[in-house]
């Protein structure tokens, strides 16, 4: 009987040596706690678009509507289809769910028509090459004093929208999509 036990104490003494492989590193958790229903502001603004641009942050995706002067108001929400105002032609969109995004605040002054935001490629507004989340950011148009966006995402994926004062005078309307549901 020394054999076995003696075969059962190298077998544990091994196995308490060999090394163990490390835990599989979790995904960070973000503690999202943001919905996919629309989100809407009726506040009256004052302000004209500037600049659209767009960054990547640990957990979500983030477009930045830039405005000279106040933006209060806004729309956002999933839709079958983002669709041009006035025309209502149809905006291709990368992705499997398109965000309609709309500040209300023009790309042109009120007073003399003269633009204030001219992308060099409406349909390609940000490059967002790389982003987990977002596909496409595409100005649809404006039109009696909103803009209308088309934000392109991999899929149906939670969003939230707030507006930022500043820099100076101006404001931003944020919008963050989650790169996953939490």
């Amino acid at each position: 009987m020394r054999a076995p036990t003696a075969l059962l104490a190298l077998l544990l003494g091994a196995a308490l040596l060999a090394p163990t492989a490390a835990p599989a590193a979790a995904a960070p958790s973000c503690g999202i706690r943001w919905g996919s229903l629309p989100e809407q502001v009726t506040e009256p603004a004052t302000g004209v678009v500037e600049d659209v641009r767009a960054g990547r942050h640990g957990c979500f995706d983030r477009l930045v509507v830039d405005v000279d002067g106040d933006v209060e108001g806004y729309f956002v929400a999933y839709v079958d289809q983002v669709r041009r105002p006035g025309s209502g032609d149809v905006v291709p969109l990368r992705g499997g769910a398109a965000l309609q995004v709309v500040p209300y605040v023009p790309t042109y002054d009120v007073e003399d028509g003269s633009a204030t935001y001219e992308p060099a490629d409406p349909d390609e507004l940000v490059d967002v090459a790389g982003y987990r989340t977002f596909r496409q950011v595409a100005l649809a148009g404006s039109f009696e004093g909103t803009t209308d966006l088309g934000l392109g995402v991999r899929a149906r994926l939670p969003f939230r929208a707030f507006v930022l004062d500043g820099p100076g005078d101006g404001s931003r309307l944020v919008v963050d999509v989650a790169h996953r549901w939490s």
